[in-house]
């Protein structure tokens, strides 16, 4: 087999096997032996740090999925003037905190009943009118 230098992988057959860089495309560390540990113990065993509690390192990803609710993590985005709600829970970054509650509160702004513009009334015959701005300019012109 011809040798792949894009990719830095080696063919079985040639000579230098032990000097060929291994290629593993998940960047994760490299073991005892030498290889890159398997995917699957490197998520289990990864530090998860959190920027917004002054970079505190969890160990493992049920670790750091429990942190979301505890305390510290509650009091810190306070601190940052951000509710501790469900939508955070894995953003650990100060920056990306603060841009999802920014996306968050415009939406909720956009989203709030409008008395002025959503209030519906009704005439004398239970007849729905569209707005209280309609149901005005109706009753000055006396057809309600």
């Amino acid at each position: 087999m011809a040798r792949v230098e894009e990719v830095g992988m080696m063919s079985a057959d040639e000579d230098g096997e032990e000097n060929a860089p291994i290629y593993y495309p998940k960047n994760v560390p490299l073991g005892w032996d030498g290889k890159p540990i398997p995917y699957w113990l490197f998520k289990l065993n990864h530090f998860y740090p959190c920027e917004i509690c002054g970079n505190e390192s969890y160990r493992g990803r049920s670790n750091f999925e429990k942190y979301f609710t505890q305390s510290q993590h509650a009091y810190e985005m306070r601190c940052l003037n951000i509710p501790n709600t469900k939508h955070f829970h894995g953003v650990t970054k100060i920056a990306e905190a603060q841009e999802l509650w920014g996306r968050l509160r415009t939406a909720l702004e956009w989203n709030q009943f409008d008395v002025v513009q959503n209030e519906e009334c009704e005439d004398s015959h239970g007849n729905d009118v569209l707005n209280r701005a309609q149901y005005e300019a109706l009753a000055r012109q006396g057809l309600l």
